[in-house]
């Protein structure tokens, strides 16, 4: 996952530090200083536990670098979780569509991740990509099934 994360995202720096938030698992402490040096990372974690049925406070850690505290916070994470499994019937626990290999799901989240930065429509009438500027109209499934793509070479 890292490996391709590496290639969206700016190299962080001293400066330009990048801000990571995350749940408790303690892979992510481990395999961030792999790709990035610590003192360029701000990650935080929200460790959240239960005893039984009762939920207690979550508990904030600061692994790398300073981040504040008042940002912590999983709740966009968690949420576009929830959009994932709710939209790829493939990432539910429990269900007669799966992806019989990486190939295939890494498709399918594709094909999810050009619906939800291009068609989606989120503020104003404006989808991510139009946001950021990669696109400048709507697209529609029409424009992307039509579209004609170019090699690069």
């Amino acid at each position: 996952m890292f490996n391709k994360f590496e290639n969206y995202v700016k190299q962080p720096s001293f400066k330009q530090k990048m801000i990571i938030y995350s749940d408790g698992n303690d892979d992510y402490r481990i395999v961030l200083p792999e790709y990035y040096h610590e003192d360029s990372l701000s990650y935080g974690q929200v460790v959240k536990h239960k005893c039984g049925i009762k939920l207690y406070p979550p508990l904030l850690r600061k692994v790398y670098g300073n981040p504040d505290w008042e940002d912590f916070s999983t709740n966009s994470n968690e949420s576009f979780n929830s959009i994932l499994r709710g939209r790829l019937a493939r990432l539910i626990r429990r269900t007669k569509c799966h992806s019989k290999g990486k190939f295939e799901l890494s498709k399918a989240l594709s094909l999810f991740q050009f619906y939800w930065n291009f068609i989606h429509i989120k503020e104003k009438k404006l989808t991510p990509a139009i946001m950021e500027g990669q696109t400048k109209k709507l697209w529609t499934w029409g424009n992307f099934l039509h579209a004609q793509l170019r090699v690069r070479e």
